[in-house]
């Protein structure tokens, strides 16, 4: 990528990424003590971070099925309590079971 364009694009992601930190400080100046509000602005985290990893995981192997399977794997062993290392590990072994399955066909 040519210097003449990335640079006024990286200082146009530094400005909206500064804006968008720094605008709510400077509006909202009280403490927020709505609950309703509280709930939703502690939940855009764990809304952002899913939309963004979501697309990534049923695109991480070749096949679609197989990152489906991985997926509800993971659904299965965090809805039961599992570690996050449990999880990881049947999350990657139920993948490559399918995958081996279809390249098995």
């Amino acid at each position: 990528m040519d210097n003449l364009v990335f640079f006024p694009l990286l200082a146009v992601m530094v400005i909206v990424t500064y804006l968008i930190r720094a605008v709510p400080f400077v509006i909202v100046r009280k403490k927020i003590t709505n609950p309703h509000l509280k709930a939703f602005l502690d939940y855009i985290p764990y809304a952002v971070l899913s939309s963004m990893t979501f697309p990534a995981i049923l695109y991480s192997t070749d096949s679609v099925l197989s990152a489906a399977a991985g997926l509800v794997c993971a659904l299965i062993l965090s809805w039961r309590g599992k570690s996050l290392l449990v999880v990881a590990i049947g999350t990657c072994l139920s993948a490559f079971a399918v995958s081996l399955v279809f390249s098995l066909l």
